[in-house]
């Protein structure tokens, strides 16, 4: 693998904190890529974060914005790029599977835990968008995972197994599982996988969300060559193990474990974040984020609730 050393980040770079590359594996010995963003002036040991999301994108992006901005505010931060996808490494590109993406967050508390001015005691997780759910998933199954936030969160597992608003019928499911099983017999002969069209290119016609992607991803408010979303794609056979693995089974072994929730109020994913709240035990929180959508999150900083975020990693993380 090969990482730049060039700031080619979507965000303007803050003087307020320290940043480097940094390289780590997980436990399926693929060798993941980061940003680790510090304080410029450490006192002792520190509450660390490890951020990721969106599903899709990489770590120039919304999930660095988040850590340059988290570190700003004292935190210890490293934002990642998923197996197979950015500068991590892993073959075919541009491949996902729940349960790696879920151990490529316990992979980056493995690195910052190992760091010497992080206190290991006091590691928590931000997931955005689809790496929302995997942020819960993780903390589900991590008990070194102190605190969990996420923010305009996805369920990539329910989406890509229920459609929309769980819209699937029991047909269009066995449909799309046959027209996958037939993409693996194409992809065996072939020896390499196919993949989806070029994703976030309009067309005309689409739902506004859609257009609101595309206004981030394939514009220079959000674009980035690496990443999936800027008009990249996934393997077609991506969403198999999305559809058999529900990553939120177990969301109420977070308890005691607190839990914070941000959602805009127009999104249109946001019942996947109220769905999560009522599944999940206290302590946990909804955020409600007036007059914002799904992507507005990503990057607008008139509407992350950054100050309610450090007050919760600050309370969670003492």
């Amino acid at each position: 693998m090969q990482m730049t050393q060039d700031w080619d980040k979507t965000f303007a770079r803050s003087d307020k904190i320290n940043h480097r590359k940094v390289a780590f594996r997980n436990r399926y010995g693929i060798t993941l890529a980061g940003d680790l963003y510090q304080p410029k002036s450490p006192s002792g040991k520190l509450p660390a974060l490890a951020v990721s999301g969106p599903f899709g994108a990489v770590k120039e992006q919304s999930s660095g914005l988040y850590a340059q901005t988290m570190a700003e505010r004292g935190f210890i931060t490293l934002a990642f790029d998923p197996s197979y996808t950015g500068e991590s490494s892993g073959e075919p590109r541009n491949v996902a599977s729940p349960d790696i993406s879920i151990e490529d967050f316990s992979a980056a508390v493995d690195f910052l835990g190992l760091l010497s001015n992080v206190d290991r005691g006091r590691i928590g997780i931000i997931g955005i968008c689809g790496w929302g759910g995997m942020a819960l998933s993780a903390a589900a199954v991590d008990k070194r995972i102190k605190a969990v936030a996420t923010s305009t969160m996805y369920d990539m597992t329910r989406v890509m197994s229920r459609g929309y608003d769980d819209s699937m019928t029991p047909e269009q499911r066995t449909q799309t599982l046959e027209q996958l099983g037939q993409q693996r017999w194409k992809d065996a002969e072939s020896g390499a996988p196919a993949y989806q069209p070029p994703y976030n290119e309009l067309k005309g016609g689409e739902a506004q969300f859609l257009v609101e992607y595309a206004d981030y991803y394939r514009t220079p408010r959000g674009y980035h060559p690496r990443a999936v979303n800027s008009g990249n794609a996934w393997t077609i056979t991506t969403p198999l193990p999305f559809m058999n693995l529900p990553i939120l089974t177990y969301i109420q072994e977070i308890s005691p474990r607190p839990i914070l929730l941000v959602h805009g109020e127009n999104a249109h994913s946001r019942y996947f974040s109220e769905s999560a709240y009522e599944a999940a035990m206290q302590p946990r929180e909804l955020l409600i984020v007036p007059g914002a959508n799904h992507v507005d999150l990503y990057d607008q900083m008139d509407k992350i609730p950054f100050d309610r975020m450090q007050a919760f990693f600050g309370e969670h993380l003492k």
